[in-house]
């Protein structure tokens, strides 16, 4: 190292001995895959601080590379079986695409947020309303981009493990199984992050591809395949709350918006939102295990239970704590969306009610049974007041979920489903599509 310094330099002096000897002391393993990290810290280093100082005050000229050696970069060690990325050439042979294909979807020259049409951009975009009045923006990405996440998702992130805790976007885990760990209990507390997506930074996401193994160089593409950053037209359009209640939430999703931060529609927001929330997951189970309560999280709903009651102080002593945990992992309780239910009340998580056992509310039920009544009486188009492009396939979705928790209820819907005439809905679902194979079973 010393000798391949001097040459670097064109000088045999003692301080790039000992440069070197700091370089070897600080990394016992090359750091082929943090190149930018190893510079920094080599001008920090003090003989070579020491040697500027040195060249100013002689009045020589201060070091300066007069010949280059250039190396690869490659893998760090990975926690996790994930893709082998050793450089960029190995993502691009991953991903199928060219340098400049690459550059263009990881948006080098951020044009997304600059330009004003849509043809140049990598998302669409689309604005939906909350129940509380707020906003929330969908940012679908483009077929190609949305494909390439996709690759990622199978290569990187589905092989990167989530806190146990976390029952959201994941196999094997849904609503249900978030709703089951609670069920039975004395006392059911519910908290929300706000905008659980939006306050994952492009920092994060980077943290978490360093931590698969990747190069610098890769982990930033991959943190630029995944992120995005608004166009500033998009969200002057919508600047101003509907409510002045709102004015500081929505002030806060601005700044998350127009900063590179995880798109709500992306597929691969869904695994990097719960790699992001790892210690918030770990600390707050900890919480749980040391306070004799049940914590999970699905999603951006948290939930905590406990089989004995809890007084009220006690409850809000609770809250405080998780709100300061939440703070301090990045993350931002909303208080509009805390409240606990005792058991003497209706519990409710996700949907469902959790008193005994996870069940469907007697409403939704009831709301579904009365569809299907009518649906049988009437056409069934008439029922389809929210303009579902599948109705039918949309309401055996919802029976199928009520069967699941509740098997009695849900035959008794099956039922009234069969006796519907669904003729005329197959006819204008199948309506300008090809016909199907022979010998293909239509439900």
């Amino acid at each position: 190292m010393t000798r391949r310094g001097q040459r670097a330099v064109g000088q045999r002096r003692v301080w790039v001995r000992d440069l070197a000897l700091a370089a070897r002391h600080a990394y016992p393993r090359a750091p082929m895959d943090a190149p930018r990290e190893f510079a920094g810290f080599l001008a920090e280093c003090a003989p070579l601080r020491q040697a500027f100082l040195t060249a100013f005050e002689r009045s020589e000229p201060v070091p300066t590379i007069r010949k280059w050696f250039m190396n690869g970069s490659a893998m760090g060690p990975a926690r996790w079986p994930v893709a082998v990325l050793h450089s960029v050439g190995d993502l691009q042979a991953l991903l199928g695409l060219g340098h400049s294909e690459l550059m263009w979807l990881a948006d080098a020259l951020q044009l997304e947020r600059s330009v004003s049409g849509e043809r140049l951009r990598h998302y669409r975009y689309r604005w939906a309303t909350k129940s509380n009045g707020g906003v929330r923006l969908i940012e679908e990405p483009k077929p190609r981009l949305k494909h390439i996440q996709k690759v990622l998702v199978r290569q990187v992130l589905d092989h990167v493990p989530a806190h146990e805790a976390a029952h959201g976007f994941r196999p094997g885990r849904s609503a249900i199984s978030y709703a089951t760990t609670h069920a039975g209990q004395a006392i059911v507390m519910h908290l929300d992050l706000e905008d659980f997506f939006g306050t994952v930074t492009a920092g994060r996401v980077f943290g978490i591809f360093r931590s698969c193994g990747y190069p610098e160089r890769v982990a930033h593409l991959l943190t630029a395949l995944t992120t995005n950053s608004i166009p500033h037209s998009l969200w002057a359009a919508a600047a101003h709350a509907s409510s002045p209640l709102l004015a500081d939430s929505h002030f806060r999703l601005g700044q998350h918006l127009r900063h590179p931060h995880l798109p709500q529609g992306a597929p691969t927001s869904p695994a990097l939102a719960n790699l992001s929330a790892y210690r918030l997951d770990l600390r707050l189970s900890g919480l749980a295990q040391t306070s004799g309560i049940v914590y999970s999280r699905y999603a951006d709903d948290l939930a905590l239970s406990s089989t004995t009651p809890l007084a009220r102080p006690q409850v809000e002593r609770l809250v405080r704590f998780v709100e300061g945990i939440a703070v301090q992992e990045g993350f931002r309780v909303n208080p509009f969306k805390t409240f606990f239910q005792r058991s003497s009340q209706r519990q409710r998580l996700a949907g469902l009610v959790v008193n005994h056992r996870p069940n469907v509310d007697r409403r939704e039920y009831d709301q579904l049974k009365a569809i299907l009544h009518n649906a049988v009486r009437d056409d069934p188009q008439s029922q389809n007041r929210s303009h579902h492009p599948h109705f039918r396939s949309h309401l055996l979705g919802r029976i199928s979920r009520i069967k699941h928790l509740n098997p009695d209820r849900g035959e008794r819907l099956l039922a009234a489903y069969r006796q519907v005439d669904w003729t005329q809905e197959q006819a204008s679902e199948s309506f300008g599509k090809s016909p199907a194979p022979t010998g293909a079973q239509v439900p």
